[in-house]
């Protein structure tokens, strides 16, 4: 039985901030920063250090805008600096998804917010109905949803194990959330696993 409060379309709230106004490098980046690019927050998911042959060195990122959910690619100086976005969070628990929008619960508040699938990302691979998330704001605006690095999924498809496979094979699999995956042969339809949800590759059973 779910118990929902009443639905808040969140544009801004006064929440308590984590960073502000501090200043990074981005040689010093890290998959996760939060930072200030052309005036928009976005968060960095993947970058790469380059050392051409004589130039100085050029940090190669991924980052997702966290306003549009864009994901985009951007070549920095490793010299260059950036301030970091004032971002909050509020711990809250997933509770379901409507035509591509995704209802989250403030586990303290109670009230009830919505992202959208653009939001929310890849992220949605890695929640479940009653799964505990953070959401993520910036100066007080509902931005994302951020989750555990490692979460617990059901296998929704896979194929059957090959007798006499090397310990060490994998094959394709589906989780209910739609991930695709590879796991060890002996893993089954039904069976939860745990998943990297930084990389989406299992880590083990549950």
């Amino acid at each position: 039985m779910r118990i929902y409060s009443k639905l808040v379309k969140i544009n801004h709230v006064k929440r308590k901030v984590v960073k502000y106004g501090q200043t990074i490098s981005a040689g010093d980046f890290k998959t996760g920063l939060t930072l200030i690019v052309d005036g928009d927050p976005c968060q960095v998911m993947d970058f790469q250090h380059v050392k051409p042959g004589k130039g100085a060195a050029i940090l190669k990122t991924k980052m997702r805008n966290l306003k549009t959910g864009a994901i985009q690619e951007r070549n920095f100086n490793a010299s260059t600096k950036f301030e970091q976005a004032n971002i909050s969070r509020r711990d809250a628990q997933y509770s379901y998804e409507a035509d591509s929008i995704y209802y989250f619960m403030d586990l303290e508040t109670y009230d009830t917010y919505e992202l959208s699938k653009d939001q929310v990302g890849d992220n949605r691979y890695y929640i479940v109905e009653g799964s505990e998330v953070s959401l993520m704001f910036f100066e007080g605006m509902l931005l994302s949803v951020s989750v555990p690095e490692k979460v617990e999924l059901v296998i929704a498809e896979t194929d059957p194990a090959i007798k006499g496979a090397p310990s060490n094979q994998t094959k394709d699999a589906t989780t209910e959330t739609g991930l695709t995956l590879r796991v060890p042969q002996f893993i089954e339809p039904g069976e939860k696993i745990v998943v990297f949800s930084t990389d989406g590759k299992y880590a083990g059973r549950a």
